[in-house]
């Protein structure tokens, strides 16, 4: 797998397009984080890990109906996106969030803006 944040997104966006109530991804510390955001953000229902040893996942319980109308990466392998808190910009009109991973961690648009911190833009949600 050559970007594991890539793969999550895609996940997530397959099993709303499907209807899944739950999805699994594989456990990460960023991928952790990513899913505390969406929950505190109100785009997931729950998140919990499970598994032991090299079987650990994340178990993301989707809200239905879906609430997500769009999800995607934005800084990739090839094209980092980084963004100082002079040029951060509102998602949608303020009604989604990008996720920006600062020196301080991963956050909120909102969030970073308030602590004026910068970073590289990882997703973008609506």
């Amino acid at each position: 797998m050559v970007d594991p944040i890539a793969d999550m997104l895609t996940r997530i966006r397959n099993a709303e397009a499907a209807g899944h109530k739950m999805v699994s991804v594989p456990l990460s510390k960023i991928k952790l984080e990513i899913a505390r955001i969406l929950k505190q953000e109100g785009y997931i229902d729950n998140f919990k890990k499970s598994g032991k040893g090299s079987d650990k996942v994340i178990e993301i319980n989707l809200k239905y109906p879906p609430v997500i109308r769009e999800i995607k990466k934005i800084s990739k392998s090839g094209r980092r996106v980084y963004v100082n808190v002079s040029k951060m910009r509102l998602i949608k009109s303020g009604h989604g969030i990008s996720i920006i991973s600062t020196s301080k961690g991963l956050m909120t648009n909102k969030e970073a803006h308030k602590a004026r911190l910068g970073g590289e833009i990882l997703v973008e949600i609506w």
